[in-house]
């Protein structure tokens, strides 16, 4: 990132794809927390429709964030979880989250 020499693209780029999105990178943020059934995902994310949260998790699971352990029972028992890869990204959350602290005044309510 110096300012001397250009890039002939942005390196980031790809990250910022793959956790772009109203949700995706709140699914890491619980998922940080503790290893989740996709019904307490769910409630953990408040106002997010079943086929939006199934489609946020396919895609992190995709970019290799996030990994889906299937207990094969009956009813069905699955649990998500960040991979390392995954949990490489809690420090950044936790930066976000610290700017966020000391700039929230100035950060518009998106409510």
């Amino acid at each position: 990132m110096t300012p001397s020499k250009p890039e002939e693209h942005c390196i980031i780029e790809p990250l910022i794809s793959a956790i772009s999105g109203r949700w995706k990178l709140l699914v890491i943020y619980w998922l940080a927390q503790e290893t989740c059934r996709f019904n307490q995902l769910q409630r953990h994310l408040g106002n997010i429709t079943h086929r939006t949260l199934t489609r946020q998790l396919s895609e992190l699971q995709e970019a290799g964030f996030v990994s889906r352990k299937d207990f094969k029972t009956i009813p069905p028992h699955v649990e998500y979880s960040l991979t390392p890869l995954g949990q490489s990204l809690i420090p950044l959350l936790q930066a976000m989250h610290d700017w966020a602290q000391t700039n929230a005044k100035q950060i518009p309510d998106p409510k």
